[in-house]
């Protein structure tokens, strides 16, 4: 009995001392680093309006449809952007459903946005992300929305251009992926925009 006991204490201890360590002292060490040096990004990176309300995170996008909003690209998660069903489509470059959708958004982006059939299409314009959550687009794709956004928002072509370069994120460190344009801070960003055209704006008589 006294070496049973002598070979259960020491792992009774270790299982006792990594207890506390792991799930304990070692979560709070974590939690108080985030929350001292990465507050934003470990509360979700969420962004607020002019009335402090909560409408979004810098890392999930959102379904934005209508002529007067910027669009992301297509989404395979749940009925769209659904971050509780985050993935993607799992068709792969032979899939002749992958096609025909591809060709299909095309035949839509092309009509929307009233663009020649003779101008590329940007592929993150007709193809979801692995996670169909990307809150990015393109600053191409952006650009080429831009024409009908000015136009259903009644302001100039050259200012919507400039708030997608305001709003363009470089590859970060410079080298790391792509230029990017987060959808919902352009959005917010024209909204403010048309709330200061709509106040100094004459009032018709």
């Amino acid at each position: 009995m006294k070496t049973l006991l002598a070979e259960i204490r020491p792992a009774i201890m270790a299982t006792l001392v990594l207890a506390v360590v792991t799930g304990g002292v070692y979560p709070l060490i974590v939690t108080g680093l985030a929350q001292t040096f990465f507050k934003d990004k470990a509360h979700g990176s969420l962004i607020t309006n002019h009335a402090g309300v909560i409408i979004g995170s810098t890392l999930i996008g959102q379904n934005f449809i209508g002529e007067r909003y910027f669009h992301l690209r297509p989404s395979a998660a749940g009925n769209g952007y659904d971050a509780a069903s985050s993935g993607g489509s799992n068709l792969g470059p032979t899939s002749q459903k992958l096609h025909d959708a591809i060709k299909e958004r095309i035949t839509v982006y092309r009509t929307l946005n009233n663009i020649e059939t003779s101008v590329p299409i940007p592929a993150d314009a007709v193809t979801a992300s692995g996670s169909g959550l990307d809150p990015h687009i393109s600053p191409r794709n952006a650009s080429l929305q831009a024409p009908r956004i000015a136009k259903a928002c009644n302001l100039r072509l050259g200012k919507v251009k400039e708030l997608i370069r305001a709003n363009t994120e470089q590859p970060d460190l410079g080298i790391l992926g792509d230029a990017r344009v987060n959808v919902l801070k352009l959005n917010m960003a024209l909204d403010d925009v048309e709330r200061v055209f709509q106040l100094v704006s004459p009032i018709p008589e």
